[in-house]
């Protein structure tokens, strides 16, 4: 599933996510679920000349993700490998980034940074003036609403009844997400 709150220029999307990825580090080894939270750039499109027409809405590149992930066959809800991209190079994250805090609280964690989106557009390189003018105030106060969302989609997850692969024993490498 997959969610969008668009401001001007930047906007959040948060969807459920699975993953199973054979080349990870010892210790990361397995099928993981959870949930991506991805800051991204928003761009309306032309309305083609009535304002009554359906607008194109583009969502492009991240600028920053919390990937509130978790160990298929660690407890539901333990969110054990979670972590985020503080800063992307293009569509690829720079960095994976484990904090204490961000383990200890996930939930949290991300509602401390999406509720300081200066500090976290800093974080990620991008200046102020690449964002609409109300973005960062915008971005604040849907904090709670979107925080909603990202607590139903770990709850719906942790449960397993979202981002799964129908027949994932048979898989040896799987992606089942928006994001």
């Amino acid at each position: 599933m997959l969610y969008a709150f668009g401001f001007e220029r930047i906007g959040v999307a948060v969807s459920d996510l699975y993953l199973m990825d054979p080349s990870l580090p010892p210790g990361r080894e397995g099928p993981e679920r959870g949930v991506r939270v991805e800051v991204r750039f928003f761009e309306p499109g032309d309305w083609g000349g009535s304002l009554y027409r359906a607008a194109p809405i583009a969502v492009h590149r991240p600028l920053w993700r919390a990937d509130l992930l978790e160990s298929v066959s660690s407890p539901p809800g333990s969110l054990d490998r979670a972590h985020y991209h503080p800063r992307f190079n293009g569509w690829g994250p720079v960095d994976d980034v484990f904090t204490d805090e961000l383990t200890a609280d996930p939930v949290g964690w991300l509602t401390g940074k999406l509720s300081h989106p200066e500090d976290l557009l800093a974080e990620a390189g991008v200046a102020v003036d690449e964002i609409g003018p109300h973005d960062a105030g915008d971005l604040c106060d849907a904090t709670p609403e979107i925080m909603t969302v990202v607590q139903r989609l770990i709850d719906t997850a942790a449960s397993g009844k979202q981002a799964r692969p129908a027949d994932w024993e048979r898989l040896d490498r799987a992606r089942i997400s928006w994001l």
